[in-house]
């Protein structure tokens, strides 16, 4: 049995008998009568459920019951001012919940399961991390989900004192123990939720949020199963849990904790430790005097350095700062076999923090390089705000001398042209055509939050398999924000110099210099091609009418033969067929010539999704000799817009002369 509960706790359930806890994932024994949750691995997840079922209907009146639930629990991070991902009391219908995932997930669903209204499970959250596409309130707050990760109502971690009826903020990663209190009342179909410290014996008046909600459709006829989940991410933290107990009605109970125990830090790295207690005793053996001055002169140093150096872009948009050393240890001094690639913007190295095991990436640039200030400049302020599942997160940045450098999460399994373009790696591992539809959708979902659901909008101008990168569990994310430009809602951009790769630059891009979403979409159609037909763009070594991908699949297209000859071998399946033509003429219809008949992304993610169809005049559409190379024209014409959602800067164009 996992847990040792204390005595004044008193553990009670609607059958008037218990079980025991069954774990799964990365639970384990704690301390002094806690279990952990999770443990110092990063991107992982641990589920502790009771061996025996509850039943919150009442088998004589078939109405569901009131109840109140209470536990004690702690968090224990890897880093005093900044968390993981935290935890969570779950009300399933299964013993533990298969195939969850970590990170945001929290160990209770996954990216397909996330929001399915067939779950019919309820969670309390406790949240140390600010997932803006979840629409998390900030990095420290409770939550209630049903079905989902998107919290029905939220609040800050905290509560209502007594005396003076003030709120009193908690830090749910300040190593100290508190208790939750889950009341709900069927009469009144009311949720209640307080949490408090664990010294305080009787909860709050003032519940932190309640949630008026009949939970009975939520809470089926049949046994439900209560337990806990939690989960990290890059960075570490453990999850302690213990004295738990339930009653089948409305209670506030007095409980006194008794001594509250002292949990021990995040455990470190034992070469850390011996490097902790040669720096203690070298500077205990330094003269007084010696450690006076030197403090000084460094100070002097450090202030004259910041000073020069720290700039108002820094305070504005910059994220954590890295000191160099850090850096310099986390890559074992920029060793080349440390070295993950390189390129006209410098390299991009293998790291791993000191202090723990958050593996990272680090790409370092020159003043000099192509990649210069003003793409590092882009890469700070863009990508540095934005928070979303299929998106490289940056990490932090650091500027040395002459040198920048970016530090993002490490995505373990590269990029996406090593598994498309294989041919001198014939061990590469091919992908599934079901992983490959599914990398397709997280760079489309990726593309439409930068387009369309952020505050302003972000033109990528760089799509291309080498900045689509795979993480641990085969999802996309797309990267290298380097050529990034931003604009407000409903402003045009402005001309630039053309960037880019070629091969994935617009045509129209080329002429007017001015980049669109609507150039991004092109570059995200020849992507999709890319993907589907696992091959380059331009294949000299192919046949004269297989040289050029979209002009051979377009030819098969138009003549009416089977389009699913261009399709990689492995993949052209018969039960594939109907995703892979749909992936081909998206993609046909996204890299068109005219920027006036690329759909913009929603209608893109809503055509992968299954929710709306391609015209059936599409055909006639991409073909049309006279539509290619004129993006003036109406796409009005051409088919209905609203059923499509195709967008345009036709207007805008025009109207500058360009």
């Amino acid at each position: 049995m996992f847990i040792i509960l204390f005595e004044a706790v008193l553990v009670l359930f609607f059958h008037n008998s218990h079980g025991y806890f069954i774990p799964t994932g990365s639970v384990g024994i704690g301390y002094n009568g806690y279990f952990t949750l999770t443990n110092t691995t990063k991107h992982t997840h641990g589920q502790a459920f009771d061996s025996k079922p509850v039943t919150f209907t009442n088998s004589s009146t078939n109405i569901t019951t009131s109840f109140s639930i209470n536990f004690f629990f702690a968090i224990v991070p890897e880093h005093d001012q900044q968390g993981s991902h935290g935890m969570a009391f779950v009300i399933s219908p299964t013993r533990g919940l298969p195939g969850a995932s970590s990170d945001q997930y929290l160990g209770i669903f996954n990216e397909t399961t996330n929001g399915k209204a067939s779950n019919n499970v309820i969670a309390i959250e406790l949240d140390i991390n600010k997932d803006e596409e979840l629409g998390d309130i900030d990095d420290n707050h409770v939550g209630v989900n049903i079905n989902g990760m998107r919290s029905v109502v939220s609040a800050s971690a905290g509560y209502y004192d007594d005396k003076d009826g003030k709120f009193r903020n908690l830090s749910l990663i300040s190593r100290n123990v508190m208790r939750l209190s889950i009341v709900y009342s069927q009469p009144d179909k009311q949720l209640n939720v307080t949490l408090f410290p664990a010294n305080i014996s009787v909860p709050p008046r003032k519940p932190l949020l309640s949630l008026s909600k009949d939970l009975s459709p939520y809470l089926l006829e049949e046994e439900m199963y209560l337990g806990f989940t939690a989960s990290t991410g890059s960075v570490g933290a453990i999850h302690y849990m213990t004295g738990w107990f339930i009653t089948g009605e409305i209670k506030f109970p007095r409980l006194e904790f008794g001594m509250l125990p002292i949990l021990p830090p995040y455990p470190k790295k034992s070469s850390q430790r011996t490097k902790t207690i040669l720096a203690v005793c070298l500077t205990v053996s330094v003269i007084a005097a010696f450690i006076a001055s030197w403090f000084g002169f460094v100070f002097y140093l450090r202030h004259k350095k910041v000073k020069e150096v720290l700039e108002e872009w820094e305070i504005q948009y910059g994220p954590h700062r890295f000191a160099y050393k850090e850096l310099f240890d986390a890559t074992k001094g920029f060793k080349e076999k440390q070295l993950l690639g390189r390129g006209g913007f410098g390299q991009v190295y293998k790291g791993t923090l000191p202090g723990s095991d958050a593996e990272i990436a680090v790409k370092r640039t020159s003043h000099d390089s192509r990649q210069g200030m003003s793409e590092f400049l882009a890469e700070i302020s863009t990508i540095g705000r934005l928070r979303h599942p299929n998106l490289v997160r940056l990490l932090g940045y650091c500027r040395h001398k002459e040198d920048l450098y970016l530090v993002y999460d490490f995505m373990p399994n590269g990029s996406l042209d090593k598994y498309l373009y294989y041919r001198n790696n014939e061990n590469q591992e091919r992908l599934t055509w079901e992983q490959r539809f599914k990398i397709i959708k997280n760079v489309a979902a990726a593309l439409l939050y930068l387009h369309q659901e952020w505050v302003q909008v972000i033109i990528h101008r760089d799509i291309k398999p080498a900045n689509v990168l795979i993480d641990h569990e085969m999802n996309a994310r797309l990267g290298d924000f380097g050529l990034a430009k931003l604009y407000d809602q409903g402003f045009d951009p402005e001309t630039s110099k053309v960037a880019g790769t070629l091969g994935y630059i617009a045509p129209e891009f080329l002429r007017t210099g001015r980049a669109t979403t609507s150039t991004d979409v092109y570059a995200f159609g020849l992507v999709m091609l890319e993907v589907v037909c696992g091959r380059r763009l331009i294949e000299r070594r192919a046949g004269e009418e297989q040289e050029v991908l979209v002009d051979w699949i377009l030819e098969l297209w138009e003549k009416g033969d089977d389009i699913l000859v261009a399709v990689e071998d492995n993949i052209r399946q018969e039960e594939n067929r109907g995703q892979l033509e749909l992936v081909l003429k998206l993609g046909v219809l996204c890299s068109h010539q005219a920027a006036s008949i690329r759909p913009a992304m929603s209608a893109v993610m809503r055509i992968l999704s299954g929710v709306s169809e391609l015209p059936d005049n599409l055909l006639d559409v991409v073909r049309d000799e006279n539509l290619r190379g004129w993006p003036e024209k109406p796409m009005e014409l051409l088919f209905d817009v609203n059923s499509l959602g195709t967008s345009t800067y036709t207007d805008s164009l025009v109207s500058h002369g360009r």
